[in-house]
């Protein structure tokens, strides 16, 4: 005889936001109502109504602790507020009253007023006095400023400091001076991405044949074409590194050529090139200037310099010096590009490059070295 199997049944789990909603239905519809409605047996309603009752029927030890504890919870999410509202900030408590009330009106809407004027050291009473007083001319002037320079360092990524904001004010017709815009940064808390020490990622322990050094630390050149640097550098990523082989046109500092692989290989340094030739229209006779790593000493490597009338140059063993105006896009790139950045995978990484070489670096920075124009702009009038 087969024995019928009886299916057990799941009990149900309710949260307690549920018992809550469902109790306060059952106060005003009726218990049984309220389970029919609900779905629930009515035995369930006047289970959790008990236990609501007995959980309510506490000592007043009991309420002092909790409403204790109620106080510390309001005390800690005071002091976070706090904190959070001064990270940015911090600079202002140097400041004069008024540049202070500046602040807790900007900020009104986020943050309570008496929480700002307690962290920032003025009277909730005097910031609204001043409220009343119609802004100096220097105080509009001030606000004006300041959101301009915050729509540029915005519009930067954080990418740039004082010196280079100014001089892409000016070219937009806003004469503000080097102190000015860095006084603007300084007040609203803005900080252009600092530098981090990388590591080094050539390899000169090999024995491939080197070329002589024929620049001798000397980066300039007089037109385009007639000298190249290149080197490698690398982005972190949680996928692994990946490399970044660039190739930099001296005389206007313009990225030429660029290849990004998940290894350091002689074939992403001559893709690079490859790419450099291609753009510049395969000129020859150029000098590229490199390190003595082992993808630049390679076969591969040397046999596209020759089929192409490529002159190679490379730096002195260990010495940065010898190709300074590399270790100088390095440096820019890891500072404004990848620094506070975190990737998930390579090919987000990838696009990041891409966007910083070929849209910002390339077209849209200030470059110093050429008097304050992105590379593109130095090259107009001297490239056909």
């Amino acid at each position: 005889m087969t024995k019928k199997v009886v299916a057990k049944k799941t009990r149900n789990r309710y949260s307690a936001e549920f018992k809550e909603q469902a109790l306060a239905r059952a106060e005003k519809d009726g218990v049984a109502i309220a389970a029919k409605d609900l779905g629930l047996a009515e035995s369930q309603l006047y289970s959790w109504r008990l236990k609501s009752k007995q959980a309510g029927q506490m000592t007043e030890e009991q309420r002092a602790i909790l409403a204790d504890h109620a106080r510390l919870k309001r005390e800690v999410a005071r002091l976070e507020e706090e904190v959070t509202f001064l990270k940015k900030r911090r600079r202002v408590l140097r400041e004069t009253a008024q540049m202070k009330y500046a602040v807790v009106a900007e900020n009104e809407g986020q943050h309570s007023v008496r929480m700002m004027c307690r962290a920032l050291t003025v009277s909730p009473g005097g910031y609204y006095e001043w409220c009343k007083r119609e802004p100096s001319r220097r105080t509009r002037q001030r606000a004006a400023l300041d959101t301009v320079v915050n729509s540029a360092f915005q519009a930067q990524k954080g990418r740039a400091g004082a010196p280079r904001l100014t001089h892409g004010l000016k070219q937009q017709g806003i004469n503000a001076g080097h102190n000015q815009v860095a006084e603007s940064l300084r007040r609203q808390g803005l900080r252009a991405k600092a530098a981090r020490k990388f590591k080094a990622t050539t390899n000169s322990a090999h024995s491939l044949p080197v070329a002589p050094n024929l620049l001798q630390q000397n980066f300039s050149a007089e037109r385009p074409n007639q000298a190249w640097v290149a080197d490698i550098t690398f982005v972190d990523t949680a996928e692994g590194w990946l490399y970044l082989a660039v190739v930099l046109d001296l005389f206007s500092r313009r990225v030429v050529g660029w290849s990004m692989s998940d290894r350091m290989t002689a074939t992403l340094v001559c893709d690079a090139l490859r790419m450099a030739l291609f753009r510049r229209q395969r000129p020859r006779g150029v000098i590229i200037h490199s390190d003595r790593g082992s993808q630049y000493c390679s076969r591969e490597h040397r046999a596209l310099l020759a089929e192409n009338g490529l002159v190679a140059s490379m730096s002195a063993k260990g010495n940065c010096y010898d190709n300074a105006a590399m270790e100088s896009w390095n440096h820019s790139f890891k500072v404004e590009a990848i620094h506070g950045e975190r990737f998930a995978t390579r090919q987000q990484a990838r696009t990041h490059v891409f966007d910083y070489i070929e849209v910002y670096y390339n077209r849209q920075r200030l470059h110093s070295t050429l008097g304050y124009v992105s590379p593109e702009q130095y090259e107009l009038p001297k490239v056909a």
